[in-house]
């Protein structure tokens, strides 16, 4: 039976990963946020967050899954969804 996950606790693991990855401890990330609001958010720092937090939930994503995000939210409801799923 898949497991229930929550939005709020993939998103507090997801504001760690951020933290790390763009070297900015206080950083704050929501639902919506996306690339336009984050400084330094590039196509290269988009390659290391994806990487960063594929690694840390223990999944994969393919390339269309990442590239048709939009946003912080969505990503954590496809995190959600593959987590309770497995």
């Amino acid at each position: 039976m898949p497991t229930q996950v929550n939005i709020k606790e993939v998103l507090e693991r997801m504001t760690l990963i951020f933290h790390d990855v763009f070297d900015d401890d206080q950083l704050q990330i929501c639902e919506k946020t996306s690339a336009h609001d984050i400084a330094g958010w590039d196509s290269l720092a988009h390659i290391r967050l994806v990487g960063a937090i594929e690694k840390s939930f223990v999944l994969k994503f393919s390339a269309a899954e990442v590239s048709s995000l939009e946003n912080v939210g969505q990503m954590a409801e496809l995190i959600a969804l593959r987590l309770a799923a497995e």
